[in-house]
């Protein structure tokens, strides 16, 4: 990944050049959850995908990219970001391909129709409102706290734009992946696969990825770890550098 800085923006290039994504310099920018997510979900050719709180639309953009046949709609509440994901549109040629719906995922009924997509993809902010430093700005702090939505809201607008039989993927704290379980269950979506992102070998588990089935039966499929780095402080694994390769 290449970063360069104009001005206000970043532009982070992925892909060895072929993805661009345009992203405030002093506001939030994207982590590796995001490219973890945007590699984890496999779409069918065709399908319709909706991306919850999209922030620049990264997610979006990765799978896009990945993925030549498939639609996608970026849902994104703070106007700022919600332009990013335009500029991000035109910069990458995804007219057509990718769309962007501002406005507030707790108010999704107002802004789409009930099951409209094959799949929900969701990267949200999953810090409590109370927890980390609030002295980062206000774009971080929605970005990344549930100042705006929390996990609640946020599943019930998963199952809300998704179709009967749809899918569902989002990345989310390992430990804090039994609230994630029950959410979903509550509602519904039937946890199918789930993968354990671990920081390097010997250490904690640090992130989940899970896809669910909105009415699907129950079992799951636990997919071998992942490892970031091939030791701490050490450099990214082979299977994580290969998310960065065209």
């Amino acid at each position: 990944m290449v970063i360069t800085e104009r001005n206000e923006y970043t532009f982070d290039s992925l892909f060895s050049g072929k993805l661009q994504c345009v992203q405030h310099k002093q506001g939030y920018r994207f982590s590796i959850d995001a490219v973890l997510l945007g590699h984890f979900i496999h779409p069918k050719p065709g399908d319709q995908i909706l991306d919850l709180c999209a922030g620049c639309g990264i997610v979006s953009l990765i799978i896009a990219y990945r993925w030549s046949d498939i639609f996608l709609a970026a849902l994104e509440v703070q106007p700022a970001l919600a332009e990013l994901i335009r500029r991000n549109i035109k910069l990458n040629s995804l007219d057509g391909r990718l769309s962007v719906i501002e406005g507030d995922v707790n108010q999704i009924r107002d802004l789409l129709a009930p099951e409209s997509y094959d799949v929900v993809v969701c990267n949200p902010p999953y810090r409590k409102a109370e927890s980390g430093r609030r002295n980062i700005g206000k774009e971080q702090a929605v970005a990344r706290h549930e100042v705006k939505a929390d996990l609640p809201g946020i599943i019930k607008a998963v199952v809300y734009g998704l179709k009967n039989r749809g899918r569902a993927s989002l990345v989310y704290p390992a430990e804090r992946s039994t609230s994630l379980f029950a959410e979903l269950r509550k509602h519904g979506l039937e946890p199918k696969r789930m993968q354990i992102i671990y920081s390097y070998p010997g250490s904690a588990g640090k992130l989940i990825l899970v896809e669910a089935v909105k009415g699907g039966g129950e079992e799951l499929t636990i997919m071998p770890p992942m490892y970031v780095y091939e030791e701490q402080g050490g450099k990214y694994t082979l299977e994580m550098a290969k998310l960065y390769e065209p």
